[in-house]
């Protein structure tokens, strides 16, 4: 299947989408983005995710950095 993400907080939704569908939850991503309260307001949209927490997201999911950016 393939999805398409064209509304404004592209990158949110496909991280949402992909901790979704690896069964993660906020506590998972620690190593990439930071504590559960970081990772909380990051999908909250109360926070933007930096670049090293990019490039981390993207090794682990084995996508594309240009996925989390809006």
């Amino acid at each position: 299947e393939h999805y398409q993400l064209l509304k404004e907080g592209v990158g949110i939704d496909a991280l949402k989408f992909l901790i979704e569908q690896h069964n993660l939850n906020q506590n998972d991503l620690k190593n990439e983005i930071g504590s559960q309260g970081v990772v909380s307001e990051i999908l909250n949209g109360k926070r933007q995710l930096n670049v090293t927490q990019i490039r981390k997201l993207s090794e682990r999911f084995k996508v594309s950095p240009a996925t989390f950016i809006d």
